[in-house]
């Protein structure tokens, strides 16, 4: 079934694409998409807001198809789940990865290992042909390191530790990040939801 993910981020197709790797859904994006204004407070209603805006701009485009988005975010215990549904633009929209890395760290220097806990949360919204709308969720649970550990990943995968592994999610490779992930649990679930196992 060919299916459109909500991104302009090739690496991000790629990346969902692995995880649906021999599912009926064929992933494609669609060059036209045109990103919503994101809310700041649900990940469901963000990743239903970029699936229901790319349906409607691939139905203006005459094209019927399925549409998939996704949200996620990084949630802190110290900061009462936040950053969030803001992960993305945490320090400021425009601020480089490694400053946004090094505030985040900084929110957990001083605070002892057992009270920086965090985790990774996904929303996966799926809207079929028919218009009927799956959301599933893949969520993971570590802590914060105070060092950036590893260069595999992207994101806040250096400073995310998960102890049963005792590395963080930059230290391991995709393949083994996948299998672990909370966007590789959300594809699983998406797909157990769609019968598609």
């Amino acid at each position: 079934m060919k299916t459109y993910l909500a991104t302009k981020n090739a690496g991000k197709l790629a990346e969902i694409a692995t995880m649906l790797a021999g599912s009926t859904l064929e992933l494609a994006t669609y060059p036209g998409y045109r990103d919503p204004e994101e809310g700041h407070e649900s990940y469901v209603d963000n990743a239903l807001l970029k699936a229901r805006a790319l349906r409607a701009q691939l139905r203006d485009a005459g094209i019927d198809a399925a549409v998939l988005a996704d949200d996620s975010g990084i949630e802190l215990d110290v900061l009462d789940g936040g950053p969030g549904v803001d992960s993305a633009i945490y320090a400021g929209a425009d601020t480089p990865w490694p400053q946004r890395l090094e505030r985040l760290m900084d929110e957990v220097r001083g605070v002892p290992e057992h009270a920086r806990g965090a985790r990774f949360v996904c929303i996966m919204a799926l809207i079929l042909p028919d218009g009927n709308e799956v959301v599933v969720e893949g969520e993971v649970r570590g802590r914060i390191t105070t060092q950036l550990q590893g260069t595999h990943g992207f994101g806040y995968d250096p400073v995310f530790f998960y102890p049963p592994i005792g590395k963080t999610f930059g230290e391991i490779p995709e393949a083994e990040k996948n299998a672990l992930s909370h966007r590789g649990r959300a594809a699983r679930a998406l797909l157990a939801a769609i019968g598609d196992v």
